[in-house]
């Protein structure tokens, strides 16, 4: 295990795994580096075995998501210019690598970036539940804040009365000439 940690660290995989299609996926070169393989080598033994990744597997960015990688992340400055559109494989695409790479450090490999997407997946998750406690507690606050809005409206309402009932009284009956 400590040899896998070795390979690859955790975070620096954690960092290649992009939300593309809503699909948690890593894209062809960064696949390539961390198998330290060329990435046309790589592409090519997929072409091979053609059959073992259909699309929920590995498909191809458009260029629009090609530019939107470029423009977000400095690493892939060399895709801007290029015509080759990459690949992406999602998390058992990842696996199927390893199958066609077919070496013993792929298969090594392949296990820490199988670990890395299921961690991912787990704090995907673990945000979904945040969101969902904290409309939750908007909607709970919500609802308080109108009720303390009723109940400043009803004070205001109680200071407004007693202004009134406060105000000085016209006395009530007839003024003697001697008593002003």
């Amino acid at each position: 295990f400590e040899k896998m940690k070795a390979l690859a660290p955790y975070e620096e995989i954690e960092q290649r795994i992009f939300f593309i299609r809503g699909h948690k996926v890593m894209i062809d070169r960064d696949l390539a580096e961390l198998y330290n393989v060329q990435t046309k080598y790589l592409n090519r033994q997929v072409r091979r075995n053609k059959i073992r990744f259909p699309k929920e597997l590995m498909f191809q960015l458009t260029t629009k998501e090609k530019n939107g990688l470029v423009t977000n992340w400095h690493r892939f400055e060399r895709l801007k210019h290029s015509t080759v559109l990459p690949y992406v494989f999602t998390e058992h695409g990842v696996a199927m690598l390893a199958t066609v790479l077919n070496s013993h450090s792929a298969v090594r490999i392949t296990m820490v970036i199988i670990k890395t997407f299921v961690k991912v997946g787990q704090m995907v998750s673990a945000n979904k539940e945040l969101g969902v406690k904290l409309k939750e507690l908007e909607s709970k606050f919500d609802k308080h804040d109108k009720e303390i809005q009723l109940i400043f409206q009803a004070i205001r309402e109680l200071i407004e009365d007693k202004k009134e009932r406060e105000k000085p009284r016209r006395p009530i009956g007839y003024k003697r000439n001697n008593e002003e």
